[in-house]
């Protein structure tokens, strides 16, 4: 019997970013059609990991987070969650990955990032060392890929803030550009457009249409290593 892959998701408050995310689940589900797929999420809305995990009456399960790092919410909330819930295993979160930083890089192409922009890159943050060193790391790809420097900057509980970036970095008669790593439309991607940057990219995941593939294959191959 497969494991139940039960992919794990912040949870928003955000119609958009609602969608989102279950694109992106729908779409992981088609990837693996052999699989039993579920949606759940550590905050903001239902159901919780362990809810779902207590609803499989006992069939094993991989919890896949949908998360870019591994903050509080992989470290705590779906470390419990598996370590009561016999059978589950707990996979690794999606970044850092070079594909992401690829995405990342496309989004900023998208929005009408100019040669001259400065960039600054726009993560939710986190107090978990590991985390910002994550996104440290994405920042370090998207810098290769662009061939210029990236700011990592942080929306909550890390430094230095998004808007601290922005005004740290600007040189006149230069844009800044703000790159949204965040998976989804929500709070967090509202308050990177308000950060001060002249353009700002969106999330990885489109509020409408099919997720990138390569979301989806990160998604899947979390799963397979789990």
């Amino acid at each position: 019997m497969n494991p139940v892959l039960v992919a794990s998701a912040h949870g928003t408050g955000s119609p958009a970013g609602r969608r989102a995310v279950g694109a992106l689940v729908a779409a992981v589900a088609r990837a693996r059609p052999e699989l039993e797929v579920r949606a759940a999420f550590v905050d903001v809305q239902p159901p919780e990991p362990s809810h779902v995990l207590a609803g499989l009456d006992g069939r094993p399960a991989r919890l896949v987070p949908l998360l870019l790092s591994a903050g509080y919410h992989v470290y705590v909330d779906l470390t419990e969650a598996a370590a009561g819930s016999p059978g589950t295993t707990l996979c690794g979160a999606l970044g850092p990955d070079p594909r992401l930083a690829a995405l990342l890089r496309d989004r900023l192409v998208e929005a009408g990032l100019r040669d001259d922009d400065v960039v600054v890159m726009a993560a939710a943050g986190s107090s978990q060392r590991s985390a910002v060193a994550d996104c440290e790391r994405v920042a370090a790809d998207l810098s290769s890929l662009l061939g210029r420097p990236v700011t990592p900057a942080y929306l909550s509980a890390a430094e230095p803030t998004v808007a601290d970036a922005v005004a740290a970095v600007r040189v006149p008669g230069r844009r800044v550009a703000v790159a949204t790593y965040l998976l989804a439309p929500g709070f967090f991607a509202d308050r990177a457009a308000r950060a001060g940057g002249d353009l700002t990219s969106r999330p990885l995941l489109p509020p409408h249409g099919e997720p990138p593939p390569a979301l989806v294959d990160i998604v899947v191959e979390r799963y397979g290593s789990g």
